[in-house]
């Protein structure tokens, strides 16, 4: 089935995956405004990513199910983490995650999205806007 965010996030995982393809390696090293590198903000997507893919998983397995979240707390405790993993190697797990919730996202049955949208649960579908968001924030530390 194709969902309402689909294309979308089609489209804005080939823009990340086109653009980290063109990172360098000192560009993964350089820091933004807000003391990430970039590759920790790659990490960073991909963490995100790969949460959206274990609720989904989790849901489809046991009904869906409260997924409280404190994403300050989480940002803050991540960013030592990913400033720690090889940049390449965050920039390749950001890719394989944006692929993998997509995939995901699209193998979801019509009742499980009617499921999570009834359920109040706060679950962020339009991974566009995760990664275009992002994607500007780097481009404004590159300086492009």
């Amino acid at each position: 089935m194709t969902f309402p965010f689909s294309e979308d996030n089609h489209t804005s995982r080939a823009e990340l995956e086109q653009f980290v393809r063109g990172l360098s390696e000192a560009d993964l090293a350089l820091t933004t405004h807000d003391g990430w590198t970039i590759a920790a903000l790659l990490g960073h997507l991909a963490f995100w990513d790969q949460r959206m893919v274990a609720l989904l998983r989790r849901w489809k397995a046991n009904g869906v199910g409260e997924a409280p979240v404190d994403a300050d707390m989480i940002n803050d405790a991540q960013q030592a983490i990913f400033r720690a993993l090889d940049p390449r190697a965050a920039a390749d797990v950001c890719l394989s995650s944006a692929a993998e919730i997509d995939a995901e996202l699209e193998a979801m049955s019509p009742e499980l999205y009617r499921q999570i949208q009834d359920s109040g649960v706060y679950f962020r579908f339009e991974r566009s806007q995760h990664r275009r968001g992002h994607i500007a924030d780097i481009r404004r530390a590159l300086g492009r």
